[in-house]
């Protein structure tokens, strides 16, 4: 398809991606595994093999030498900020040359000493990416590699969010000029994002600060200059402008959007007895401890772990003394609050009986970045009633980002709804589908599903308010919003026709 539009292609097949993507695109059954990831330890590099052998021929068909639009291919992606291992490096090379790769191989590290010692390789061209001072990296590179051109893999004309920050943006101003300083002297230039993305379903991925996740929002708008939606922005203007484009333009500046609207969100089943109402992806799995997501192979979603203490009478300190990212804890049904890994202590009262403890751990997304790849979710320490350990639980997996609309159907049925948090519905009619944007407003956090189809994470937190939703996931006729909150459901559901993204912070990535 890119070919048919006259387009040239470059290809990034990893296999580690980034994107912001969780777990950087790498799959959690193999990060779970006792395995150095992203490194020549064989029990890797075979599982990337085997990915490569399917993958990579179809990227070599699609060559400029077999006829396609393929012009180069980059090799692993940004790995000098990550590790050393140049064998891997040399393997991932090799794996891609063995597998038909003709046109040029390139690797692609920030702009830094450390990182262009980590990522690159000889005879291999390198490439740089980076948010500002083009020149300064323009002269790093001729350093090292005088007889090479000068080219910018990825440049951060944007940025993403985080939830509970600020909504990032970056000046036309500032963005130009620096695509200015890189384009000077015929230097060459990827634009990332040029078009935003949605991190639709549960595949936003997350950062770690100081050992604290930072999950992504769910929008990838990257304040791009093709929004999320497609509209055609300030910046885009003035990047093509920069980049000589004299032509009209070939997309209209807007799509149609739905006239705004305000529906009821009927709330028709509580959480526990929703979630229960779904049948697991594989039984239940009974421990001594609970069961982590990797050892229920479960990617994204939630993990319900069950257990009968008994606890004296009187006052006591409950701990999750590990929890990965956020939990909900019950007591014979009675919510006793949130834990994470910032508050991990609840107060819980004894009566000298057994209590049924459940408690709803939550993947805020899997990080994408640095060392933190690959790191495990779920209750991973021991859960305390003060300094006694609490044994013998039940572990179910709930894969909410594999639901089908049948399961949803179940869950939404599992009613009468008696508490203020988990499932509702609202449904609108359409004439002519068209673009939207969802928001629900009073609601704290969840998830939305639209006919079906799982948009994404709300979270009242934000800085994300609103949820895109394309024309093509709508139909004519009656449509259905699905809405599983796990905190505190709001009375409404509201169609708009802007996307709101919250309060701006002016951001520009520098690398020192």
């Amino acid at each position: 398809m890119v070919g048919e539009e006259g387009l040239d292609v470059i290809v990034r097949p990893g296999p580690y991606i980034c994107a912001e993507w969780s777990n950087g695109g790498l799959p959690s059954w193999l990060t779970g595994r006792d395995v150095a990831i992203r490194s020549s330890d064989p029990a890797f590099t075979s599982a990337v093999g085997r990915w490569f052998d399917e993958l990579v021929p179809r990227i070599a068909a699609l060559q400029t030498g077999e006829g396609g639009p393929v012009v180069a291919v980059q090799v692993e992606n940004e790995f000098g900020s990550f590790g050393d291992d140049h064998a891997y490096l040399r393997w991932n090379r090799q794996a891609l040359s063995q597998r038909g790769i003709r046109e040029l191989l390139f690797t692609a590290d920030g702009p830094t000493e450390l990182m262009l010692d980590g990522g690159t390789l000889p005879g291999t061209l390198a490439a740089i990416t980076l948010g500002s001072q083009p020149d300064a990296a323009r002269q790093l590179l001729a350093t090292r590699r005088p007889d090479e051109p000068f080219v910018v893999a990825e440049f951060w004309n944007g940025w993403f969010d985080h939830w509970g920050k600020r909504h990032h943006v970056r000046g036309v101003d500032s963005a130009v000029r620096t695509l200015r300083g890189i384009i000077a002297d015929g230097g060459s230039v990827s634009i990332y994002m040029a078009h935003g993305g949605t991190n639709f379903g549960l595949w936003a991925g997350a950062n770690e600060h100081e050992r604290r996740l930072q999950p992504i929002v769910t929008s990838y708008d990257s304040d791009a200059p093709i929004a999320e939606d497609g509209s055609l922005t300030a910046k885009f203007f003035a990047v093509r402008e920069a980049l000589g484009a004299r032509g009209p333009l070939r997309s209209p500046e807007r799509m149609p959007t739905l006239p705004p609207t305000r529906v009821p969100l009927a709330h028709r089943a509580d959480l526990l007895a929703g979630l229960r109402a779904v049948p697991a992806p594989i039984p239940t799995l009974r421990a001594p401890r609970p069961a982590s997501f990797e050892r229920l192979g479960l990617d994204a979603g939630m993990v319900l772990h069950t257990a009968h203490p008994r606890i004296p009478a009187g006052e006591h300190r409950l701990v999750l003394t590990d929890v990965r990212d956020r939990a909900l804890v019950f007591a014979d049904g009675t919510l006793l609050g949130v834990a994470d890994p910032a508050e991990p202590e609840l107060p819980i009262h004894g009566t000298g009986d057994a209590v049924r403890l459940e408690v709803l751990v939550e993947n805020l997304d899997r990080v994408n970045y640095g060392p933190g790849i690959g790191g495990h979710k779920g209750l991973l320490g021991p859960v305390l009633v003060d300094r006694r350990i609490v044994q013998g639980w039940d572990s179910t997996p709930v894969a909410l980002q594999e639901w089908s609309a049948t399961e949803l159907a179940n869950a939404v049925s599992a009613g009468p709804a008696t508490t203020h948090a988990g499932f509702a519905i609202a449904t609108f009619d359409v004439g002519t589908p068209a673009d939207t944007f969802l928001a629900l407003p009073g609601s704290n956090r969840g998830l939305v599903w639209i006919n079906g189809f799982l948009l994404g994470r709300y979270w009242e937190i934000g800085p994300q308010v609103t949820l895109y939703c394309p024309a093509p996931l709508l139909r004519a006729g009656e449509n259905t919003v699905t809405v599983l909150e796990l905190e505190r459901l709001g009375g409404a559901l509201e169609l708009r026709d802007r996307p709101e993204l919250g309060p701006p912070e002016e951001y520009i990535e520098e690398f020192e």
